[in-house]
């Protein structure tokens, strides 16, 4: 069953009507620009077909009910009125702050049936609680019979805020920019300081390969918020806002913390490698996209120490079998996850068998292997 199909019959079993709606948000893989988001940088994430899909019903009061069918169909109940943290730091921190966001910034929400089904596995790296977030927000905005569909920036900020406040991770706006704005096909170019944004057209001979590397992360468990600080230490060091506005040679010259100093050299280097992939992307050049990959994947395993050695291996495999006509590297925000890569369509089946053949996850379970490309990945209400 799709997540919609698994969003309506959990409505049906938890509330015992149809729903009025079905709600979806996609994940993302991000293609290249890590870890610069919160730096203000550049960055180029594409949607992906996995998602999550809340089917809705419309309460009738102030009062939002939900199940969520793979959590063993846990529920949550609160009044908009009086939103508190939920006892327990779980999918209702995203529930409740996501609610709390919107009615803050004045969106429309309504009081709501949510039945709440996903396909992103937890600790992917691929965004899930962006992914809960947006569809969250789609599904109340629909419930309060909004004219229109919600702007996606705004989702966006809601679902930081989420993080941020009520999850406790200090992340940057990409993942929840690249849910709500990404569309189909198309990876997004997103400046993380102005927010604006363009759609990036994936050659369509090209294929956009996510492996899961076995490895499950976390991130409020300090290593993120310790390299965003190191990198707010960089900028103050060298008198700018952010590291978006540094270049090489200044982190070079100036007196850091040898760990700051690779901290700010990968942020400044993995901007302008953002840059440089549009243009690769834009001239159907996958050998230079893929030469931009393997030396993002370097850098955030040699400068920026977020790599774990089975997502090494992951990507050391997959580039050894794609040859130079693409690339892979790590995605997402490290010690763990998935890996990402880019490379001829007409070779996916080659390199797919060879990966089987020559690497085992950690704990001996089978690949998980998700092919992206045009088409992959839908938005929006589904009726």
């Amino acid at each position: 069953m799709t997540p919609a199909e698994r969003a309506r019959a959990g409505y049906r079993r938890a509330y015992g009507s149809e729903p009025q709606g079905v709600a979806f948000a996609p994940g993302r893989v991000n293609l290249i620009g890590e870890h610069v988001d919160y730096n203000d940088g550049l960055v180029l994430p594409m949607p992906i077909a996995a998602g999550t899909a809340i089917a809705w019903g419309a309460s009738g009061d102030r009062t939002v009910e939900a199940v969520a069918l793979d959590f063993g169909n846990a529920a949550d109940r609160f009044d908009l009125a009086q939103i508190a943290p939920a006892e327990a730091a779980d999918w209702r921190a995203y529930l409740r702050g996501m609610t709390a966001a919107m009615v803050e910034r004045d969106l429309p929400v309504a009081g709501a049936r949510l039945a709440i089904a996903g396909s992103i596995p937890r600790g992917s790296g691929l965004s899930s609680s962006a992914s809960v977030c947006v569809a969250i927000g789609r599904a109340l905005s629909a419930a309060s019979q909004a004219q229109t569909e919600p702007d996606p920036r705004e989702l966006a900020l809601c679902a930081q805020q989420a993080e941020h406040d009520w999850a406790g991770v200090h992340c940057g706006i990409m993942d929840q920019m690249a849910v709500a704005a990404g569309l189909p096909g198309s990876a997004l170019l997103l400046d993380c300081r102005t927010l604006e944004t363009s759609q990036v057209a994936l050659p369509a001979d090209w294929a956009v390969l996510v492996v899961q590397s076995g490895v499950v992360r976390g991130l409020v468990d300090g290593h993120y918020n310790a390299r965003r600080a190191d990198c707010e230490t960089a900028a103050r060091a060298l008198g700018v806002a952010a590291l978006r506005d540094a270049n090489i040679d200044q982190v070079e010259a100036a007196e850091l913390d040898p760990v700051v100093r690779r901290r700010a050299l990968h942020a400044v280097a993995e901007i302008a490698r953002v840059e440089a992939a549009v243009a690769a992307t834009e001239r159907a050049d996958l050998r230079g996209l893929g030469d931009l990959l393997r030396a993002s994947h370097a850098s955030l395993r040699d400068l920026f120490e977020v790599s774990v050695p089975p997502v090494d291996a992951l990507v050391d495999v997959l580039n050894q079998a794609i040859g130079s006509e693409g690339g892979a590297r790590m995605t997402g925000g490290g010690f763990g996850g998935a890996v990402v890569a880019v490379l001829r369509e007409d070779q996916v089946a080659r390199v797919r068998a060879e990966l089987e053949q020559r690497y085992r996850l950690p704990d001996g379970s089978a690949l998980v292997v998700m092919s992206e490309g045009a088409g992959a990945a839908t938005a929006g209400t589904l009726q």
